[in-house]
């Protein structure tokens, strides 16, 4: 069973930017559910999260076989998947701040 197919039965909608494959509608469920799922069934931990104006949190999770999920979760609890791939690596480089230029 491929993780794309996985994590689609979790979530009632479907959305999967893998491997070039896009849906029109996002995969959501509680928070709680897609963390025990993403850490139970990946072995995924969170290793980013950043704050959007909006109160949204983006976060990413990856696992040291190098799966990794992108969640969006709204401020109501609800994460939805964006995006899961099979090679995650984490790069050591200074954060940017300020305005790109």
């Amino acid at each position: 069973m491929s993780r794309t197919f996985l994590l689609s039965t979790l979530f009632s909608g479907t959305i999967a930017l893998s491997l070039g494959q896009a849906r029109a509608e996002p995969s959501c469920a509680p928070r709680a559910d897609v963390l025990a799922k993403l850490a139970q069934d990946f072995g995924e931990e969170r290793r980013s999260i950043a704050l959007a104006e909006s109160g949204v949190v983006l976060e990413t999770f990856a696992s040291q076989g190098g799966s990794w999920t992108v969640l969006v979760t709204r401020p109501d609890g609800t994460s939805c998947l964006l995006a899961s791939g099979p090679y995650f690596e984490e790069v050591d480089e200074p954060l940017l701040r300020g305005e790109p230029s």
